[in-house]
């Protein structure tokens, strides 16, 4: 499951800033993966179940090599995200970090020279996937995950009035007319739903006003999850 999709050009003020917190956010995974040996890097990923840890760099690394050459413009699909994870098949994770460094560099490059907003969604997303995966929760009140769930609570539309409130903070959705329902989340929490990190008995049994039933099927932008991903 990708997010890739989340970001588009922008200012270069803003690009320059948010190309930072890619660069942030790809340390604390180096870090994670660091800390790993051989087996470590093959646990399985619950939220991406057919990948493992190191296929989830791979992917990443491919993200970005792809973003920055112009060959990625919306979501990869299947096929196109199974090519990325087979680009770096029997290659080590220091190779593979190091093709993820030098694409990060070019992300700097176009960031400052072009405006391009880096791929932010889809690192956030997936850092969140490895701690996962490794039961080390943290970064859930960073300044890029704040903008990734930002920028999918604000893509949000849905068929009846919805009002998300998100840290005090309120998101409106769906007609003008009507019973408004009325969920209360967290931006981890709301960032892992629209990204397909949770099921659709987990997206029923949030803290809503009433009956979700009209909303459940347009919450994601990915997804849901097959199964409960408990985090």
């Amino acid at each position: 499951m990708s997010s890739a999709a989340l970001s588009e050009e922008v200012d270069v003020s803003e690009a320059t800033e948010l190309v930072r917190l890619y660069q942030e956010t790809k340390n604390r995974i180096a870090g994670l993966v660091s800390e790993l040996d051989e087996s470590g890097l093959g646990t399985v990923v619950p939220a991406c179940p057919a990948w493992s840890i190191r296929e989830v760099v791979a992917h990443l690394a491919a993200v970005a090599e792809d973003w920055t050459a112009g060959r990625l413009t919306g979501p990869p699909d299947d096929d196109e995200t199974a090519a990325q994870v087979a680009r770096f098949a029997g290659r080590g994770m220091a190779e593979v970090m190091a093709a993820w460094t030098e694409a990060a560099a070019r992300l700097d490059h176009q960031a400052a020279t072009a405006g391009l907003n880096p791929p932010i969604g889809d690192i956030v997303s997936h850092e969140q996937d490895i701690r996962g995966a490794l039961g080390r929760p943290g970064a859930r009140d960073c300044v890029a995950l704040s903008y990734s769930a930002d920028q999918v609570l604000t893509m949000l539309r849905t068929p009846v009035p919805l009002r998300i409130t998100v840290d005090g903070v309120q998101y409106r959705s769906g007609p003008a007319e009507g019973a408004v329902i009325g969920l209360t989340t967290t931006r981890f929490e709301a960032l892992r739903w629209r990204t397909g990190r949770r099921s659709r008995a987990q997206l029923a049994a949030m803290d809503w006003s009433g009956d979700p039933a009209p909303l459940l099927d347009h919450l994601y932008l990915f997804g849901p999850a097959t199964t409960d991903v408990t985090e």
